[in-house]
């Protein structure tokens, strides 16, 4: 309803689209049955003159845009062969600029007016999750499925309808296993292949197993084997490679990569670890089966009930887990010209670019070049006092700075058509009524499918400021970027102005809302919410959106809150980062819920008990151990470091020594031996694989020292 209003859509009902020379597939489930449609297709690219194919002896046709961007000139070609010859053509003799759309079935879903996913709720969505479990050849730590013994022992399956079963090697030998394993795929037919980690392990490893029998892993609708290549995409600052795979009519998630992007935005997860992060989200059984890793082979032998009990769960909670991160996606596909998993993995500005460019060819107007990036101010952030403080307020200004866009009518320098606010007023409009719907529908599925779908809104949403300061976006504009923070840090200040000179205690300013102790005798949130609304500009909206029992403050955007449920929050790598042991991470987070709960008491004795476990090496050894990720592969930081522009690193150093396939994106767990407190992590690093059965060697002077050092950082606000 809402969607359709958005972007009309010729096809409902397409779950997926294939390319194939002159024509576009797409696939369809009609009820119990299955259909395909071709339509013609014609690739595209646009031309900043139509002199650019001068000379070209391929066939093709222009077609003038209007408007005055720089891409005036759409060229259209027969089929790929000759669209492929045209880029060769354009690469080799021009030097103006010309853009392309690399992905073909992005172009066919934009010319053919159709959008996958049309008119359908999440639950249509035909998902099926497999998950292996591989033998480890004794002396090993880790499954290799080029050593002949480390075979698939069980592969487990679950869909989306709950169906469910396990294969195993207990009735075939591995060959039949994974024949067996295909036979189902064909047989249940779904829109999407998923699993947890499955770009990385599952997939190769089955592809290797399946080499040494000659196997051809008719994983395809059309009974092909899957196509791929390697790949990456970037969170944050990281940059993650992985062997994409693509399967014909179908769509690949990986849900490691749903908790990675889920991590960007919240930044509350301490590993993407399926069994933590099923605990994190409390989507794990409580009678769930557990095992180590290690312990998988011995289990295949000595209590193989319980490796296919642990194999279940694990497919299960893989399932769930989709089930719990891939609605957005799935909904944000409905609108966008791009298939589901790229959706995921190609980050919101290039969704929104997507979303903005097929406007303008949907008009046949021409399209601008991106302007070339450049740094610019951001939001206020900071914190104006430290330590803790009891009922703490918290008021939100909705959407900060889409609101500024649509209040004051900015529009991007190039946006010649208006489409960059239409659209985002239009996000806003449909999301608040898909609010209301979410909160009024009497059917609970309703309910679960409009707070999808305003989810989903909410991140095109706040994408849109963001996309301003995106160098690959064809309407980025820094100046407007500029002025949106600028008008952003001006509203902060009214705000954080009025609160003073109410009597409030700010404690913590942080881009779109503040942190602060209401003035004293002040009990109504209601009216004291009018009061700062009245200081707003007209289309600035504030909420007084949360009320705390405590706020500890460490410094600007590190914080913990303790909610009036009993819940504790914290905000913050200085509170929390990955990039300590976890005996650090777990000792803070016990220092800042006494804290909070006002129980400075029982500080000290959480520092001698931690202390003394360390000292007599009582502590897990894992509690000391260190987690680095691999940004890049093992040997290009070997050549960095021959070429003399890398520093040494003790992850690497590891990855490199081990003689262990460590890939960029992998993770290396490693501790410390010595035996004195200032000793070089580089020389002094082990794996945590690698530790000995008996006979500990850590160096506890060391990590004596950095527990000393993290009680000092919170002495004066355990004195206060």
């Amino acid at each position: 309803m809402f969607l359709e209003k958005l972007v009309p859509n010729r096809r409902p009902g397409a779950v997926a689209v294939e390319v194939a020379a002159n024509r576009a597939i797409f696939f369809f489930h009609d009820g119990g049955t299955f259909r395909t449609e071709e339509v013609p297709f014609a690739p595209f690219l646009l031309l900043s003159s139509p002199e650019q194919l001068d000379g070209f002896d391929g066939a093709f046709e222009l077609e003038p845009l209007s408007g005055q961007m720089l891409f005036s000139m759409l060229a259209k070609f027969p089929d790929i062969d000759h669209y492929n010859a045209a880029l060769a053509f354009l690469k080799k003799n021009t030097r103006a600029p010309y853009s392309i759309y690399r992905d073909l079935s992005q172009q066919a879903l934009l010319e053919s007016g159709t959008r996958l996913f049309g008119s359908m709720s999440f639950p249509e969505l035909r998902r099926l999750s497999f998950d292996l479990e591989t033998r480890t050849t004794p002396g090993y730590d880790f499954p290799n499925a080029d050593r002949p013994g480390d075979e698939i022992i069980i592969i487990s399956l679950r869909d989306s309808t709950g169906w469910e079963t396990v294969l195993s090697q207990e009735t075939m030998n591995e060959k039949e296993l994974i024949e067996t394993f295909l036979k189902v795929v064909a047989e249940r037919d779904p829109d999407v292949i998923e699993g947890h980690n499955i770009c990385r392990f599952d997939l190769p490893y089955l592809e290797t197993r399946a080499k040494r029998y000659k196997l051809k892993l008719t994983l395809g609708r059309d009974g092909s084997a899957p196509r791929k290549r390697p790949s990456r995409f970037t969170i944050a600052e990281r940059l993650i490679n992985y062997t994409r795979y693509e399967f014909y009519g179908r769509h690949t998630i990986d849900t490691l990569h749903l908790a990675m992007f889920y991590d960007m935005s919240n930044r509350n997860l301490e590993s993407y670890n399926l069994k933590y992060l099923a605990r994190h989200f409390k989507i794990a059984s409580g009678d769930r089966t557990y095992l180590d890793g290690r312990e998988i082979s011995d289990a295949w032998t000595d209590d193989r009930q319980k490796l296919l009990a642990y194999a279940l769960d694990d497919v299960r909670e893989s399932e769930a887990l989709s089930a719990l991160l891939s609605p957005s996606y799935f909904y944000q596909t409905q609108i966008l010209p791009m298939r589901y998993q790229d959706v995921i993995v190609r980050g919101t500005g290039t969704s929104l670019d997507a979303l903005l460019t097929a406007e303008y060819l949907k008009q046949r107007h021409s399209l601008p070049q991106p302007e070339a990036a450049r740094r610019f101010a951001g939001a206020l952030t900071r914190a104006e006092a430290s330590g803790v403080f009891r009922n703490v307020w918290h008021c939100d200004v909705r959407s900060l700075y889409p609101s500024i866009i649509l209040a004051e009518g900015w529009v991007p320098a190039h946006d010649e058509l208006g489409e960059f606010p239409r659209l985002l007023r239009a996000l806003r409009t449909f999301r608040l009524e898909a609010k209301d719907a979410a909160r009024t529908d009497p059917a609970p599925a309703r309910r679960s499918y409009f707070q999808a779908l305003q989810s989903s809104f909410k991140i095109l949403i706040n994408s849109f400021y963001g996309y301003l300061g995106f160098s690959q976006g064809t309407f980025n504009d820094y100046d407007m970027a500029e002025r949106v923070t600028a008008r952003g840090r001006e509203i902060l200040t009214s705000m954080l102005h009025f609160l003073n000179e109410a009597g409030a205690h700010v404690l913590e300013m942080d881009t779109d809302g503040i942190y602060f102790q209401p003035p004293e005798g002040v009990e109504d949130a209601a009216a004291f919410n009018a009061r700062i609304q009245a200081v707003l500009p007209a289309g600035i909206e504030v909420e007084l959106d949360a009320r705390y029992e405590a706020m500890f403050s460490y410094k600007s955007k590190n914080y913990a809150l303790l909610g009036s449920s009993g819940v504790v929050s914290i905000t913050g790598a200085a509170l929390k980062s990955r990039g300590l042991e976890p005996f650090q991470r777990k000792f803070m987070a016990a220092v800042v819920e006494h804290l909070l709960r006002n129980e400075t008491e029982k500080i000290p004795l959480e520092y001698e008990t931690l202390r003394r476990s360390i000292a007599d090496r009582s502590i897990p050894l894992a509690e000391l151990a260190k987690t680095e990720n691999l940004n890049d592969s093992p040997e290009t930081y070997r050549r960095k470091l021959e070429a003399g522009t890398g520093r040494r690193s003790a992850a690497y150093e590891l990855a490199l020594r081990s003689g262990r396939d460590y890939q960029s994106g992998d993770q290396v767990t490693y501790y410390l031996t010595g035996e004195k407190k200032k000793v070089s992590v580089v020389d002094n690093a082990k794996l945590l694989s690698d530790a000995p059965a008996e006979g500990r060697d850590e160096n506890t002077a060391f990590y004596l020292n950095k527990l000393e050092e993290l009680y000092a950082n919170f002495a004066e606000f355990i004195r206060s």
